[in-house]
């Protein structure tokens, strides 16, 4: 198979000459998929609010030789997704791959009775309704443009069982499971592919706060016996929005290390089972 046939440029680069925006990007995992679709050759639109964290996310990805832009974003307003596609039309009259990565809202992991109404709902508006709007906003450009597209929607392995203490995250992600199923079948005809993402424990600026302690924690709960990078979910990322899946849609992947997979043998752990 020639590497045209496979989805990749002249340059051997799967993303050459593609648009792609990510929502969240000014640190973590967010970053982390701004700089991995940037080196595969797209031209990257990186939004978030922080508009600090997000000029040194551009800056380092020009120093990497790629190209990107910063353009600010609030999930939660309507007009703002609006306004941010609006700009991306006027800049690059398309869009070709999407990453709705932005999440927040919510609280500290509490009894479901100790939650608010009001800590309920900022989680449902930034993780759940961000992303239907981004949602919208990039698939009406993606039909104007008539090219097709990948969206590539953040989820979690919170958004395919449950954890306790976690009402107002768990609703959001399971959610975003559901919206990535129905856009995929709403457009599919139209050759936009919508997919998402669950994420295990990743070695993200919280955990890392959190200490050796709870990282080892962490890693003693997963099947391969470590906890993910960022780097693990920005790879599983261009894969999704890359000619490479082109026969994926409607799928949520776990990128987790096996803790979806069921639950492990008691007698046996991963250093026992070392030949």
């Amino acid at each position: 198979m020639t590497t045209a046939e496979r989805g990749f440029t002249a340059d051997g680069r799967p993303m050459s000459g593609k648009v792609a925006l990510v929502t969240g990007a000014s640190r973590g995992i967010g970053a982390a998929i701004c700089a991995t679709l940037a080196d595969a050759g797209a031209q990257v639109v990186a939004t978030a609010r922080d508009t600090d964290g997000l000029s040194r996310q551009v800056q380092a990805i020009h120093e990497a030789g790629g190209h990107a832009v910063a353009l600010p974003v609030d999930v939660t307003s309507e007009d703002s997704v609006k306004t941010l596609l609006a700009e991306v039309q006027e800049r690059f009259g398309r869009l070709d791959a999407a990453v709705n990565n932005a999440a927040g809202g919510g609280r500290p992991p509490a009894p479901l009775v100790e939650w608010t109404s009001a800590d309920f709902d900022s989680a449902i508006s930034v993780s759940l309704r961000g992303v239907f709007l981004c949602l919208k906003f990039e698939i009406e450009l993606m039909l104007a443009s008539g090219n097709g597209g990948a969206i590539v929607n953040m989820s979690s392995t919170a958004g395919e069982q449950g954890v306790a203490g976690l009402c107002g995250y768990v609703t959001s992600k399971f959610g975003v499971g559901g919206l990535t199923r129905v856009a995929a079948l709403d457009y599919a005809a139209h050759g936009i592919r919508v997919n998402a993402i669950a994420p295990g424990p990743i070695l993200t600026d919280r955990l890392a706060a959190a200490g050796q302690a709870a990282q080892e924690k962490a890693a003693a709960a997963v099947p391969l016996g470590r906890i993910g990078t960022t780097t693990d979910i920005a790879a599983a990322a261009l894969w999704l929005c890359s000619e490479e899946s082109a026969f994926v849609t409607g799928s949520v992947l776990a990128v987790d290390g096996g803790r979806l997979a069921g639950t492990p043998a008691f007698s046996t752990s991963r250093k026992e089972a070392q030949p």
